[in-house]
């Protein structure tokens, strides 16, 4: 993998809002729902995803400058010391080095081993297999909604993910079995697989309620209008009522998340953004040199008081 700070261009020496403002411009460029068909957006978002996750945790940042992991946050190889086990029960440190998920396994490998007076067991020694862990970038609507992934692991192998539908940013998922195989007959490991949840452009989730701001023209807000808004699950038709402005909340009931332990949705909050025309309307400029409110209006009266 890329260095993350060449990644999303910013200095080694560069802060956590620096990092945070690289990461969002990056994003609105490449974010993969803004180019469905471009495998060449969807890596590049991918690589600034992972990059951001890095950078933006602090101790995992800490560790790749000292060198301790590397850009895609494996451990790199450290040579070992007698120094190294001399703190530790002698058995902890042969448990590693021989490949053991930790003490249990290798008493129970010793156990079965040698039998009572050093006499060999006639019994075949067994041991779990170790567990692993990956983690997945994965994009907001696949949590949002639930999906399938396969996971490409390093050894060529894959691994099919079921991603719940409402999972949360960072949750652990266990794949029981899916680990190191076991030795002399002994069960797999697990795997355990951490998600990232990638941002998305316009969504934003706080508990099971879906955010997002809707622009609108000036010519919808004063007089009302059928529009068509997005949702997590497709777009929907709703009404804007007449008189509306910029900030005004309206609620889609049950088009959010829905909460694994209830079953029940959340909603979806609509902040509707006033827009005016990206051209001129001379029509439109003529009629407001003209026009005298019935209502005198002080919109920033508040902001002197």
């Amino acid at each position: 993998m890329k260095d993350p700070y060449e990644t999303l261009g910013v200095t080694r020496s560069a802060t956590d809002k620096e990092i945070k403002d690289a990461f969002k411009k990056l994003a609105r460029k490449f974010h993969p729902d803004l180019h469905p068909s471009d495998k060449e957006a969807e890596a590049k978002f991918k690589d600034i995803s992972a990059a951001n996750d890095l950078l933006k945790d602090k101790e995992k940042r800490r560790r790749f400058d000292a060198g301790e992991i590397d850009a895609s946050g494996a451990e790199r190889p450290q040579e070992r010391f007698y120094r190294d086990f001399a703190d530790g029960p002698v058995y902890a440190s042969h448990a590693a080095q021989d490949g053991f998920a930790g003490n249990e396994d290798l008493e129970e490998f010793l156990a079965r081993a040698f039998a009572a007076g050093g006499q060999r067991s006639q019994g075949t020694s067994r041991a779990r297999g170790q567990d692993v862990s990956y983690v997945l970038p994965v994009r907001f609507l696949e949590v949002a909604n639930g999906a399938a992934r396969t996971l490409m692991l390093p050894e060529g192998k894959t691994l099919q993910v079921t991603i719940p539908e409402g999972a949360d940013d960072r949750q652990m998922l266990r794949l029981k079995g899916q680990g190191m195989p076991g030795f002399g007959g002994g069960s797999a490991g697990d795997a355990y697989v951490e998600l990232h949840v990638e941002p998305h452009p316009f969504f934003h989730r706080k508990d099971d309620n879906i955010h997002v701001e809707v622009p609108v023209t000036l010519k919808e807000a004063a007089l009302g209008a059928r529009i068509e808004v997005p949702t997590i699950s497709g777009p929907v038709t709703m009404t804007i009522p007449k008189g509306s402005n910029t900030g005004k909340v309206m609620r889609l009931r049950d088009r959010g998340i829905r909460n694994r332990k209830t079953g029940q949705r959340g909603h979806q909050l609509i902040t509707l953004k006033v827009v005016l025309p990206a051209a001129d309307e001379p029509e439109l400029t003529g009629f407001l040199e003209t026009w005298q409110p019935k209502v005198a209006q002080e919109p920033r009266k508040e902001m002197f008081t």
